[in-house]
């Protein structure tokens, strides 16, 4: 008896260990966990860790492994290969093409790696039907690589490519590993191999594939109580939940279901709405609901950028009397504030970590505007909403996300930045980095001094940064447009600015796949420091006839001498607005100032022409001011102007023969050149007329 019992002791760890569901984790460098010390905390180590005792998790990773047959270092001529094979597992997780982008390989092997990747597939297919393959998007290769900008990156991105086309026509599953960790760089020491908290966000994304098992039903956080949906456009509901189950969204009297596929996404669209509500939608998916209630259509609107538009309503000229009747069920924010400012402190390490990990803004939810939510929430973009709701009668949402200090790079994705020739030098030795402003690095590494011994820390002004945590988990959501207002952190570098800003756009419309409205705001005048913004302010009014559907607003007339954060918000507000009635929604109101068109020399005077105007004044009734000329030498004079309807004849006795106006260019400029409506006349310099 005795006997009998030890034997079935010994027998019931082994017919356990004979029914654990076996996984080849097949590849390179990463899937060995080179520079991991510890090989408990390899990617397939911590694989088995969520999978449990059901399951046997092996690891056949080979540093420098190529899926080329013909690459330098084959994977299926190591004897790892025959040892997964050996294995007979039950599923195979294959990760290759990492170092098929070696000089070595992809040039001269390219046209075999479709074929290799299919071989090596039915390689495992052939020693056990039974087996369940998934091949993997490839995890990311940074831009401090060496051989990123002379060839990784374009034959990256064209074996990604080859890989996606083997899981389409083999119909084998397909692991996303890139974009769970593209928006990591911090834990790509070498921009190449992950660390220990990379290897674990690989083991989750695999593990979530193997079982389907994603969490249950989730959905972003801009779908709350109180949310504004964008009228004219499909309306979407999204989020993720296990893989192959149902969820049924009732939306507005309307129901429409979606299958959560291999990866646990769905989508699901209703016809497009006029505005109204409010509205219920209730999603539901295995017994869990989420409900959300007093939704309303109407129009919403991106508002972004630094400290002028973060600049809060409470702290505004106009905050008395406007903040006690801000109540407006119609006017709503999703207000994105930050856990730690951005001003001259040191973070502590919990931010620094919350930092890295994109946690950068805090949890949000859509609000009704009234004297509390009002108060803390943007001036500039309160006083556009409140416009644009007055004069259009339906639901404003407003989604404010601006950082104080954040430069223009911050705000655009990575690829776009990695894979524009100029672009990606700024990610290189941020901290001491030429195409960074000096007070942005410097700001920034004051605020993370206590990560000195991370040179990866992440900090919202590092390139993309800002797009990564602000925008990404957003950009599906429908919108009308976005105003935006920044500057101050570029505008010493008036050429690169011209080119970043374009830029940011196209990240923008293509994050959102619509080509809509970008208004923005021209830099204030400041007297202190500043010298370089008339260049910068004329800069940015010519960058308006480079970026489609954009318009800009002046502000110079609203500036202080010595303060970079000038108090009247109001006007900015609803200049913004006046743009979006006038563009985006037809209006038939004036949406700007006097804009230069362009300039005639006729002997001693010169002869300037506006657009935006039918009647040029002075706000104040007296001689226009900070109008200049200049000879050929280009050296520039106080000079007179008369105004005649739409033009000004501008003479100076020190200038006899004049080849150059200009106007408003000192950095605080008391420029007094309106409108019939009042609206301030831009900075100018017709140097650059025959430039366009």
């Amino acid at each position: 008896m005795k006997k009998s019992i030890l034997f079935v002791l010994f027998l019931i760890p082994t017919l356990l260990f004979a029914e654990r569901t076996k996984v080849a984790c097949v590849g390179n460098s990463v899937t060995y966990g080179y520079k991991i010390d510890d090989r408990a905390f390899t990617y397939p180590a911590q694989l088995q860790q969520l999978l449990g005792n059901t399951y046997r998790v092996e690891n056949f990773g080979h540093s420098g492994a190529t899926l080329l047959q013909k690459g330098h270092n084959p994977y299926r001529k190591l004897k790892v290969f025959e040892q997964a094979l050996a294995f007979e597992p039950d599923i195979v997780v294959i990760h290759l093409g990492l170092n098929d982008t070696d000089p070595r390989n992809w040039p001269k092997f390219r046209d075999d790696f479709t074929r290799d990747y299919i071989d090596l597939i039915r390689s495992f297919q052939e020693k056990n039907p039974a087996t369940k393959v998934w091949i993997c998007r490839m995890t990311p290769i940074f831009s401090w690589h060496p051989r990123f900008k002379s060839s990784t990156r374009v034959w990256y991105e064209q074996v990604q490519q080859e890989i996606e086309r083997v899981a389409a026509v083999t119909r084998v599953p397909l692991i996303d590993l890139n974009r769970p960790l593209y928006n990591r760089p911090d834990l790509f020491p070498d921009a190449l191999h992950p660390t220990t908290e990379g290897a674990g966000i690989i083991a989750r994304t695999v593990y979530g594939a193997i079982t389907g098992d994603y969490g249950g039903l989730q959905m972003p956080e801009i779908f709350t109580d109180h949310m504004v949906m964008q009228r004219n456009r499909p309306v979407k509901f999204w989020g993720t939940a296990d893989a192959a189950t149902k969820v049924t969204v009732c939306f507005a009297g309307k129901t429409s279901t979606a299958q959560t596929g291999h990866n646990g996404k769905w989508t699901v669209e209703f016809p497009p709405m006029k505005a109204g509500g409010p509205y219920n939608a209730t999603i539901e998916n295995q017994g869990r609901s989420i409900r959300l209630t007093d939704i309303l259509v109407g129009e919403v609107w991106i508002c972004s950028g630094q400290s002028n538009m973060a600049f809060r309503l409470q702290d505004a000229s106009t905050a008395q009397k406007d903040i006690p009747r801000a109540a407006n069920r119609q006017l709503r924010f999703f207000d994105m504030k930050e856990i730690a400012p951005t001003v001259a402190i040191e973070w502590n390490d919990n931010v620094l970590a919350e930092v890295n990990r994109l946690g950068y803004y805090r949890p949000a939810a859509w609000a009704l505007s009234d004297s509390l939510t009002a108060r803390q929430f943007s001036a500039v973009a309160y006083y556009f909403g409140r416009m644009l709701q007055e004069e259009l009668n339906v639901p404003i949402g407003l989604i404010q996300n601006a950082i104080g200090g954040s430069p223009t790079e911050a705000w655009i994705d990575r690829r776009t930045m990695e894979r524009d020739p100029l672009m990606a030098d700024f990610f290189t030795n941020w901290n001491s980095n030429d195409f960074i402003d000096g007070w942005v690095r410097e700001r920034g590494m004051q605020n993370i001094a206590r990560a000195k011994e991370n040179p990866l820390q992440q900090h919202p002004y590092k390139p993309s940064y800002l797009f990564e945590a602000g925008m990404a988990s957003i950009s599906k959501y429908p919108v009308a447009g976005a105003i935006w207002y920044q500057g101050e952190s570029n505008a010493n570098n008036v050429e690169l600015h011209e080119q970043l800003l374009p830029i940011l756009v196209e990240s923008w419309r293509n994050a959102w796949e619509e080509r809509f409205p970008f208004y923005y705001v021209q830099l204030s005048s400041m007297e202190t420091g500043r010298e370089s913004w008339g260049h910068f302010r004329d800069s940015q009014r010519r960058l308006m006839e480079r970026i489609p559907r954009s318009g800009m607003v002046v502000s110079s007339d609203l500036g202080n001498r010595t303060d970079v954060h000038p108090r009247q918000k109001k006007e900015v507000g609803e200049r913004l607005a006046r743009w979006a009635l006038a563009d985006s929604y037809g209006k038939n109101i004036l949406k700007s100032g006097p804009l230069f068109r362009e300039v005639f020399f006729e002997k001693e005077k010169a002869v300037v022409t506006f657009s935006e105007t039918k009647l040029l004044r002075t706000s104040d009734n007296n001689a226009v001011r900070n109008i200049e000329l200049a000879g050929e030498d280009k050296v520039f004079y106080q000079a007179k102007a008369m105004i005649r309807a739409n033009r000004l004849e501008v003479t100076c006795e020190k200038v006899s023969r004049p080849a150059f106006v200009r106007y408003g260019w000192d950095s605080y400029t008391e420029g007094n050149l309106v409108n019939e409506a009042g609206l301030p006349a831009s900075t100018f310099s017709s140097e650059f007329q025959d430039k366009k």
